[in-house]
């Protein structure tokens, strides 16, 4: 059933039409010398059901010309004398639709059966051949497949256009994250190194001297090499070429392992029946993890994580676990970097995330990210755990 506000008014217009078309053609059929019984009211049956069928034509517009034409052979070999026009709207409809070659075979056959029907009827052939040119007019026929090839190909002209501003637009927009891109680079790399070697030259000279190192020194150079982390981060982000073949959920096993090179005790597991997911949840879970496993290697003293990744009937889930340290909820500072681009991530995709402290210690990164129902032809996965790993880019910051 067509939904939607436009699918429905599309469904009034069909029906309006089919309506009208079969109280015309009824009308018509009733002017004529017609019985009530047998054959008359067969032929006024088909009438009305010939100009009902128009009501599927935008969804089933072969069916609805075949019908079409079977009413107006029928009708005229009743014995009505009435105009195919229920059949004109279908052979529009079907041009329309794309099907000429057989709209065009439907309508030759409809021609040469249309005298053999009016001949059963009135047994005169001049007679029969003049009701059959006059219940389908050459001229209207060939008008209403016109019509339907002049919309049609508007119809396509509009789509490409609309996909060509599309790309228009894309190309625009990467052009201009790479020029940000060059110009933080340009105006921001320079000048932060060199708050950061200098501040690092200042506190190394402190204490080669023996003096002790000001606060304020040391807070400048941390804040220079978070900065600098955070800029890098912001860089490779814009510079993300959605062209490369991107991350997925087949290289998450990759980041588990490359974790569990560093030491970190990391394990992987997966649950339920592996489907296909759309290339943008496919990178917003590695992501997740990535960002996930180097926020634990850098700032949570874990000795343990542990990554789930769980398939659901409309949704993929994964959750992000570790016995590292973990700030209170109460004492939590503003959210960082790394959690603050997750969050950003999950929310455009119409997702859920939830990153906090477990009551039992440890942090607990987990998010919900709505999938299309796709159909899949790839085995259902089975995997041993594996064992599992933090990622050496994108910055994270801990405190959440």
């Amino acid at each position: 059933m067509t939904t939607g506000r436009f699918g429905v008014r599309a469904d009034v217009r069909d029906w309006a039409i089919a309506v009208g078309v079969a109280v015309a053609l009824l009308l018509t059929g009733l002017s004529g010398q017609h019985s009530a019984t047998g054959v008359g009211l067969l032929g006024h049956a088909l009438l009305v059901a010939g100009g009902l069928a128009l009501a599927a034509r935008s969804r089933a517009p072969v069916p609805v010309l075949a019908v079409t034409g079977l009413c107006a052979l029928g009708y005229q070999a009743a014995g009505f004398d009435v105009p195919a026009v229920a059949y004109l709207f279908a052979v529009y409809a079907a041009v329309r639709a794309g099907h000429r070659t057989l709209t065009l075979v439907a309508s030759v056959l409809l021609l040469a059966a249309l005298p053999l029907a009016a001949l059963a009827s009135l047994h005169d052939t001049g007679a029969a051949f003049a009701q059959a040119r006059g219940a389908l007019e050459i001229a209207w026929l060939i008008a209403a497949g016109a019509a339907g090839e002049a919309l049609r190909q508007a119809e396509r002209r509009a789509d490409e256009a609309e996909r060509t501003r599309e790309e228009t637009a894309r190309r625009r927009a990467d052009e201009e994250r790479l020029h940000i891109a060059r110009e933080l680079h340009d105006s921001l790399t320079h000048q932060i190194s060199v708050i950061k070697v200098q501040a690092e030259a200042a506190v190394h000279v402190a204490r080669k001297r023996g003096e002790p190192v000001p606060a304020a020194l040391l807070a400048i150079l941390e804040a220079g090499r978070e900065a600098s982390r955070e800029l890098r981060a912001t860089l490779e982000a814009l510079r993300d070429d959605d062209s490369s073949p991107p991350h997925g959920l087949d290289h998450v096993a990759d980041l588990v392992e490359r974790a569990r090179s560093t030491g970190l005790d990391a394990t992987l597991t997966i649950e339920g029946q592996r489907q296909d997911v759309p290339a943008a949840v496919e990178r917003t879970v590695y992501r997740i993890v990535q960002e996930s496993l180097t926020n634990i290697a850098r700032h949570a003293a874990a000795t343990t994580a542990s990554v789930r990744i769980d398939y659901r009937q409309d949704a993929l889930t994964v959750r992000v676990d570790d016995d590292g340290r973990a700030a209170a909820p109460a004492t939590a500072p503003t959210s960082g970097v790394g959690l603050l681009g997750m969050r950003e991530r999950v929310t455009a995709l119409g997702g859920r995330l939830r990153a906090e402290p477990r009551g039992e210690g440890g942090f607990t990164v987990q998010a919900e990210l709505p999938v299309a129902r796709l159909s899949t032809n790839r085995p259902p996965v089975d995997r041993p755990p594996v064992d599992r790993l933090p990622a050496d880019r994108l910055p994270l910051d801990r405190t959440s």
